[in-house]
């Protein structure tokens, strides 16, 4: 077995080789400006244009549908700020969870402070929202309604289908933050009736600073960069050619082994949770057991810290975290377990394991036997020394 062990999917993952491959030409020999008229910007724009397809398919979606961004946070802000300025003289009611990524709540509390009414849908302890009560909770003035796919932290699945259904109903723009799903489960944004969707290239094996928007037509949406006329007048600025290429190449991959690797990763995860539950005492799994992301594992163990399991287990050669990317180095609990009801001691001892490609049962298997190591040497110090245990007692 090859140490180190990499356990944060969620928060990045290696560039594919056949991405890299894909993306060099275009820092060296194919290096226009996709906005010039001559020769080598006609490559580049051919190369954009070939990335908006891949996508475009890899969703279901028109070519003239996606919009290239920078990356999950923007395509997220855009979506936001782009419908609520777009729609303000017809309402400023907004739904959404407590459980979002702050590239969500927080243009959310942004709009807030700007006169819109932000209202927070109810999720039960395995952070899901209820379709029926969308239906209840929307009101006349709703021009917005958004809901990640899959959370970042527990991994828990949305019923995005069903809401998408109920808001186009109701003539309500529906956006979810599909940056952990894609590449990861299926999605259709004709048939689960999405009007937005963001996604980014480094979640899914692409290049890091690279993501995309859709924007089904016909839906009211203001640009949130200004600078230029690129993406069809929808955000300014010059493309990064390397980088949309890389997401492209990246999504194609992606969805050709998104089923098998759904499968392989299901399985390992259940194997996961079964020995976890027989071998750690007083355990916890945060999350829906069911409609999860196939190779996410999130739990909390009663008693433990979760900072010097995570350097006990990367002094292992183990590489994991706490929760989101987004929050590390914060000493406060995770705000998604919170929003569940985890108790506050609990939640500080949130583990984040999630899988990929190069995943296997040793790794897995190397992994949980370190966790049971680490969580009776914890417990042993915690009983035998009435004060807080560091990493450096182990």
């Amino acid at each position: 077995m090859q140490l180190p062990i990499y356990l944060d999917h969620a928060g990045t993952t290696p560039v594919r080789a056949e991405v890299v491959a894909a993306i060099i030409p275009y820092f060296t020999e194919n290096y226009g400006n996709p906005a010039a008229i001559h020769s080598l910007g006609l490559v580049a724009r051919e190369g954009v244009e070939t990335a908006r397809d891949q996508v475009a398919s890899a969703l279901n979606a028109a070519p003239d549908e996606i919009v290239f961004t920078s990356g999950g946070t923007e395509s997220d802000n855009t979506a936001i700020f782009g419908v609520a300025n777009a729609s303000r003289g017809r309402g400023r009611h907004i739904l959404a969870t407590k459980i979002e990524h702050h590239a969500v709540l927080e243009p959310l509390d942004t709009l807030r402070g700007r006169g819109f009414d932000v209202e927070y849908l109810t999720i039960d302890k395995t952070g899901r929202v209820e379709a029926e009560e969308v239906r209840r909770r929307l009101r006349e003035d709703t021009i917005l309604v958004t809901l990640m796919h899959a959370n970042n932290e527990i991994g828990t699945v949305q019923p995005v289908a069903e809401v998408g259904a109920i808001c186009r109903k109701a003539g309500v723009a529906f956006h979810t933050d599909a940056v952990q799903s894609f590449g990861r489960i299926p999605i259709d944004v004709r048939s689960m009736q999405i009007d937005l969707l963001s996604l980014s290239g480094h979640k899914f094996y692409g290049p890091k600073g690279v993501g995309a928007l859709y924007v089904r037509r016909g839906t009211a949406l203001n640009r949130f960069q200004e600078g230029g006329e690129q993406e069809r007048g929808r955000r300014g600025g010059t493309l990064n050619v390397p980088g949309i290429v890389g997401l492209g190449k990246a999504a194609v991959l992606a969805c050709e082994e998104l089923h098998s690797e759904a499968s392989r990763l299901t399985a390992l995860r259940e194997q996961f949770f079964a020995r976890l539950v027989a071998e750690v005492p007083d355990v916890h799994i945060m999350g829906h057991r069911l409609a999860r992301l196939p190779g996410h594992i999130h739990f909390c163990v009663d008693g433990i810290e979760g900072e010097p399991l995570l350097l006990a287990l990367d002094a292992a050669g183990i590489c994991c975290s706490a929760g989101s990317a987004c929050a590390a180095g914060s000493t406060e609990p995770s705000h998604v377990l919170l929003a569940l009801g985890v108790d506050r001691g609990l939640a500080r001892g949130a583990l984040r394991l999630t899988m990929g490609r190069a995943t296997n049962c040793e790794a897995l298997d190397y992994t949980l036997d370190t966790v049971c190591s680490v969580v009776r040497s914890l417990r042993l110090l915690s009983t035998n020394r009435p004060r807080s245990t560091t990493f450096a007692d182990l």
